[in-house]
């Protein structure tokens, strides 16, 4: 299956019966740094990822969604203060 468009080349291949898309992409400098435009059906979830080498192949992927710990670690601390409430012991229930 092969398709050629104004937004560039793409073709699917066939591995172990799962169709994956691959696309031509464009690389430009951004600074000092090499960089590309994801296109959209490549997008990945967050705001952060994860890029390694693996020989001659750049693998990006999703990185992987901090524990509760590490996101209320991350956080500043609040400087606010809170008013005082009521906080009554429970009734006894009889069950």
């Amino acid at each position: 299956m092969m398709h050629s468009g104004a937004s560039g080349l793409y073709h699917g291949i066939c591995r172990l019966g799962a169709m994956t898309t691959e696309r031509v992409v464009k690389l430009f400098r951004n600074g000092r740094n090499q960089a590309l435009r994801i296109p959209r059906e490549f997008e990945l979830p967050g705001r952060e990822a994860i890029m390694r080498k693996e020989g001659s192949r750049l693998v990006i992927e999703p990185a992987p969604k901090k524990s509760l710990a590490e996101l209320l670690r991350s956080w500043e601390p609040i400087d606010d203060e809170f008013p005082e409430i009521d906080d009554p012991p429970p009734e006894d229930v009889e069950i």
